[in-house]
């Protein structure tokens, strides 16, 4: 079952808003295009910038406006686990995109070891080497192959482990069981992090919003501390870079949940400097954390 996140949205948009929105033509120059067993691909360039395409959406790429300038802002999220643990050594990544985030683990982990990356897409390398600069490393190690088919056949633990994964329509239901969450939690070390986006309405607590409500049951069964970024400062960045609008027109946001045994502390605020120096205000996405309700 696929998790559509059109279905998830509790309020309705201001029409004249959603009418900006679904009127706007960008002017895509098509880069690559191709045709997987998974995706409709094509890489595309724009006004805004250069983007992944599957189908009718942009998966991934690179903004560069007047505005901002960087990886699509929901990605940058996940560079706050470095704040909790700056001597991670071994990281999994499912589902590289075009490979930025990759670069930036290496230039903000001093320790790192390796980083493992497994993507279902046969065409995704080719396309971060060739059309987002992505420079693979020593440290850098490629699985063709299905997320949770990897989880299940291999041994190795991560000290980091970030699931970034969609299909052209949503979520794989897979990836929200309390069965998956088992299985994440068995690959990572004692103080391991794991790291997870998934699509939510914006008021993410609200008793309406089922989906989020059921997900953090399931991840608070597993893991002691968890933490929800709620994605203001990505939304605001991509409605303004995009559209040139300065809030969020539909009911859909990023949400990105962060879990550990450990409890989730920032361990030295001078290493905010280090994720800044990427050109990432990151402390702007430190404030998105939710106050979830106390027990």
């Amino acid at each position: 079952m696929i998790i559509r996140p059109e279905d998830l949205a509790i309020s309705q948009p201001n029409k004249k808003l959603l009418n900006i929105i679904n009127n706007k033509i960008f002017d895509d120059k098509v880069l690559f295009k191709k045709e997987s067993d998974f995706h409709n691909i094509k890489v595309v360039e724009n006004e805004i910038g250069r983007f992944l395409h599957y189908k009718d959406t942009y998966q991934a790429g690179y903004i560069r406006t007047d505005c901002y300038t960087g990886n699509i802002p929901y990605l940058n999220y996940f560079l706050i686990p470095y704040l909790f643990n700056p001597a991670i050594k071994n990281i999994l990544l499912i589902g590289l995109g075009t490979g930025i985030l990759v670069n930036q683990f290496e230039q903000l982990f001093q320790g790192l070891k390796k980083i493992d990356v497994v993507d279902i897409e046969e065409n995704i390398l080719e396309i971060a080497t060739n059309f987002f600069n992505f420079t693979p490393s020593n440290k850098f190690n490629f699985i063709l192959q299905d997320g949770i088919v990897f989880l299940n056949n291999t041994n190795k633990k991560y000290d980091l482990i970030i699931v970034d994964v969609a299909s052209d329509d949503g979520i794989d239901e897979r990836f929200c069981t309390l069965e998956y969450l088992q299985t994440i939690k068995k690959h990572l070390t004692k103080n391991g992090i794991f790291v997870s986006n998934m699509p939510s309405a914006a008021d993410v607590l609200n008793p309406k919003n089922f989906f989020v409500k059921d997900l953090l049951t399931n991840y608070e069964k597993i893991f002691a501390d968890v933490k929800l970024y709620k994605g203001n400062t990505s939304d605001k960045i991509y409605y303004k870079s995009f559209f040139n609008l300065n809030e969020r027109v539909i009911d859909i946001t990023n949400l990105i949940f962060i879990a550990s045994e450990k409890k989730l502390e920032i361990a030295n605020t001078s290493l905010i400097k280090n994720i800044e120096r990427l050109g990432i205000s990151i402390q702007d996405y430190l404030k998105d954390l939710v106050e979830k309700p106390k027990n």
